[in-house]
């Protein structure tokens, strides 16, 4: 379970986020070891650049008529360079395209994992931060791949030039070596301070993101409430503080390069001054010399990339952390190994003895029991908190029960298989959700299958088609998200057609006429009777005039089942719901606590 999405990595190497990565690598490892063979080629000819170009002076400078090994040399030369241009060009183009392929492997179980986790893990973490996860720390991961093969030549260079520097004049060697301690001592006292502001950068960006996709997702709140200034200057606040974080890091980065170059220039003059003196008193040939100087300009360069490298890697190991930390998360429900597909069903629904809540010890259903005939329309009532949407996410096994059983069709849904419960019960929610695509599309998002006729009788059924066909391209019409440039009436009307499409055994519409004008609730109530004929409904609603065309409704109140009847049998009850009913009020959210209250002390038990 995470704890906080911006987990603090304080080791600069993990071995097991390290060894989970390679997992995600091994099924390209063929590119991976084609990319380093390049490699090789280009670091090795990167080394014997120098090398050949120091025994063509030596060879050639004093001779006469020999232009013929000058074509020779200049041919070796034009090889080598052909080499190192091909293999680089290699290596970056394999590299990065199974970069590519582990990036897309990533995020597709990412996104796969988040739609299995459930809704209790959603309910906890911000959106904005699980985007960051996905975007951001899987390109950290990416870089580090790209940058781990480099990192290998870089060393196959750095190795190869010493040794040939030694080779050539073991005293110059030395000398030009001398500088390698310094900057170590600069890379061991930068390290800890860059590792800890990349990482106070990865953190706030994180909080930005969440900031951000928080304040969009709720506008609508956001200006009814006229908070737009207040929000600004809050997440003003959240990107300033990302801001300083990054310009930090970048400072660290940056602070890195004039150090190795200073060195560069340490040891060039080394070669310089002592090297000349050598090839004055002719201890040294010139062609040496040349090679040292060509050496000295490309020995600190890989010494710079590894350094570089080393930051990617602390920001890979912080956001592999971060990303195995959600894909660790484990699933709150499961099927069973020998789970069923649920087919066929009568529609029957129960509940036993069920306790269920969302925190611990802090139960939101106690000892709720009740059944659900086959073609039965159930109406769940009850003040807000009562738990009716609870019993909605459970039916549809959204959250497993703590105690007690629910059955669909005869059949506990914890011994069904998730996706069959899925095509037997379909929902409406009180906000409706579209997605980008268009209008055909959404009506048969669960069955894409669905013919365009199918769609067309749905969205005449529940009041929809007219108002469709008013759309500029009709059923074709594009979508925004979320339904962008749709009134919440014809959002909900839409996400009708879609449960309607559906074609389930169970339709679940958990206040789904809230946001829908009194005449507009009229035509779906209209609709619903013919529609749920042969189905088992559950209506969830706060208005008492929507179930009142109910065959029983369900009178909830802490948790628990008050009453349960007919309209009319619960009004000649003269308990709870007659109470409510009898102060005309439209909703019973509109009731205040203490009105209820008084009324179930009257009820009795």
């Amino acid at each position: 379970m995470m704890s906080d999405a911006d987990v603090a990595v304080t080791a600069g190497y993990s071995e097991d986020v390290l060894r989970r990565f390679l997992r995600h690598v091994r099924p390209y490892r063929r590119a991976i070891i084609g990319s380093l063979f390049a490699v090789l080629g280009f670091s090795l000819s990167t080394v014997a650049i120098p090398l050949m170009v120091g025994l063509t002076i030596d060879r050639l400078v004093g001779s006469d008529g020999r232009s013929g090994l000058l074509a020779v040399m200049v041919g070796v030369l034009a090889g080598l360079a052909a080499v190192n241009w091909v293999s680089n060009y290699l290596q970056q183009i394999i590299i990065g395209g199974a970069s590519q392929r582990v990036l897309f492997d990533l995020r597709r179980d990412m996104f796969g994992h988040l739609q299995r986790v459930g809704l209790s893990f959603t309910d906890r973490i911000e959106v904005g931060r699980v985007m960051a996860r996905i975007q951001g720390d899987v390109g950290a991961l990416q870089e580090f791949l790209q940058v781990g093969v480099q990192s290998l030549g870089d060393i196959v260079t750095l190795v190869g030039i010493a040794a040939v520097l030694l080779v050539l004049d073991w005293r110059l060697g030395i000398l030009t070596l001398i500088i390698v301690p310094a900057l170590v001592l600069v890379r061991v006292l930068w390290l800890p301070r860059a590792r800890a502001s990349f990482i106070r950068a990865r953190r706030a960006v994180s909080l930005a993101h969440a900031t951000l996709n928080e304040n969009l997702s709720g506008v609508r709140v956001v200006q009814g409430m006229t908070r737009e200034q207040l929000n600004y200057r809050q997440y003003e606040e959240k990107v300033r503080t990302s801001l300083n974080a990054y310009t930090t890091a970048a400072r660290y980065g940056a602070a890195l390069l004039p150090a190795v170059d200073t060195l560069t220039g340490l040891a060039m003059a080394v070669v310089v001054v002592v090297g000349g003196n050598f090839v004055l008193d002719g201890s040294l040939q010139i062609g040496v010399m040349v090679a040292f100087i060509l050496y000295v300009q490309r020995f600190f360069e890989p010494i710079r990339h590894l350094t570089m490298h080393y930051s990617v890697m602390q920001r890979a190991m912080a956001s592999g952390e971060r990303i195995y930390e959600l894909l660790d998360v484990p699933p709150d429900v499961v099927d069973k190994p020998d789970a069923i597909d649920l087919e066929d069903i009568d529609g029957s629904i129960e509940f036993r003895d069920v306790t269920f809540g969302y925190e611990p010890e802090i139960p939101v259903l106690e000892n709720v029991s009740f059944r659900v005939n086959p073609g039965e329309t159930v109406a769940l009532v009850g003040p807000t908190g009562s738990g009716k949407t609870s019993i909605t996410s459970l039916m549809h096994r959204f959250y497993d029960v703590w105690d007690g059983a629910i059955s669909v069709g005869g059949h506990d849904v914890r011994d069904v298989k998730q996706e069959s419960l899925g095509r037997q019960v379909s929902m409406v929610l009180q906000e409706p959700f579209l997605f980008t695509g268009t209008v055909l599309e959404n009506i048969r998002y669960r069955r894409t299958d669905a013919s365009r006729e199918n769609v067309v009788t749905a969205a005449k059924a529940v009041g929809a088609h007219d108002f469709i066909m008013k759309l500029p391209d009709g059923y074709e019409t594009e979508l925004g998200e979320r339904g962008g440039g749709l009134s919440v009436g014809q959002r909900q009307l839409l996400s009708f057609a879609r449960a309607l499409v559906a074609d389930c055994k169970i339709l679940v519409l958990d206040e789904a006429t809230a946001s829908i004008d009194s005449y507009t609730e009229r035509l779906i109530q209209q609709a619903l009777e013919r529609l749920l004929v042969g189905r088992s409904g559950v209506i969830i609603a706060h208005r008492l005039a929507t179930v009142r065309n109910a065959d029983r409704t369900i009178v909830l109140q802490n948790g628990r089942v008050a009453e349960e009847g007919t309209h009319d049998e619960l009004v000649d009850k003269g308990g709870l719901y007659a109470g409510l009913y009898a102060l005309n009020y439209a909703s019973f959210d509109d009731i205040p606590d203490d009105v209820i209250k008084s009324l179930s002390a009257d009820a009795g038990p």
